[in-house]
């Protein structure tokens, strides 16, 4: 019951060529920058994972975490809902060069269709985006006189999280806003991997304050000490590093 791992490396091993994988975060709010860029390490030793299809609120900014997962050129498509992020200019290169592709989903979408996923609904009616290219080849119908867009279910092979507290057993709190996403795409996940600031004993965490039950949990690793994705930047910060 154990599901504390040893380090970050191992963290992502399980991650194979063509794999689905959601990654936590709003912006940096809750980004699991530590899990990506392990991820990223992986590649460049190995080569894999390749021709990934990641989902995430946004497109990366700068040159750090989902950018430079993008970068790296692992990312075959992305999910998401924001692309045009502060510096979103690696995803925008690479969408004008052809070598991404893109799948643009309204944020509350993206929600439900995460939320759909983890709760073994294959799909659902909303009204958002009717009328647009977003509803295009989508089957519609009327309710009550409105007409309503079908969506599909968003399901993945990972997730990487960032949480802020976890129990060795997978149970998980979350810091104010990097709650976002998380929760959802814990649920929605075959293997769920989360990093944690700090990492307790069973009883550590009130039941009362679990967000994310253990359940939904595979792993997770303690990163005292984490990176903020927009502090990254600020420094100019590129992953990984060039050295001369």
């Amino acid at each position: 019951m154990d599901k504390t791992l040893p380090d970050l490396a191992t963290a992502v091993a399980g991650i194979q060529d063509g794999m689905t994988v959601m990654i936590g975060g709003f912006g940096g709010s809750g980004a699991p920058i530590e899990l990506i860029h392990a991820l990223i390490d992986r590649f460049l030793a190995t080569g894999h994972p390749r021709d990934l299809t990641v989902v995430n609120n946004n497109a990366g900014n700068g040159h750090v975490g989902l950018a430079a997962l993008i970068e790296t050129g692992m990312v075959r498509k992305l999910i998401c809902s924001f692309p045009r992020s502060a510096d979103p200019v690696v995803f925008t290169e690479r969408y004008l060069a052809g070598q991404i592709e893109l799948e643009l989903v309204p944020q509350g979408t993206l929600a439900e269709r995460i939320r759909a996923g983890g709760a073994g609904i294959p799909a659902f009616y909303t009204p958002t985006s009717f009328g647009t290219d977003l509803a295009k080849g989508k089957p519609v119908e009327v309710f009550e006189g409105r007409s309503y867009v079908r969506e599909r279910w968003l399901k993945a092979d990972f997730a990487l999280v960032k949480a802020h507290v976890g129990d060795i057993l997978g149970n998980l709190t979350y810091r104010m806003a990097a709650r976002n996403f998380g929760p959802l795409m814990c649920m929605a996940a075959a293997t769920t991997i989360v990093q944690v600031s700090r990492i307790v004993a069973p009883g550590g965490i009130d039941p009362e304050a679990v967000i994310t039950p253990g359940i939904f949990v595979q792993g997770l690793v303690e990163v005292p000490d984490p990176a903020q994705e927009e502090d990254l930047n600020r420094a100019s910060a590129v992953y990984p590093e060039v050295t001369a």
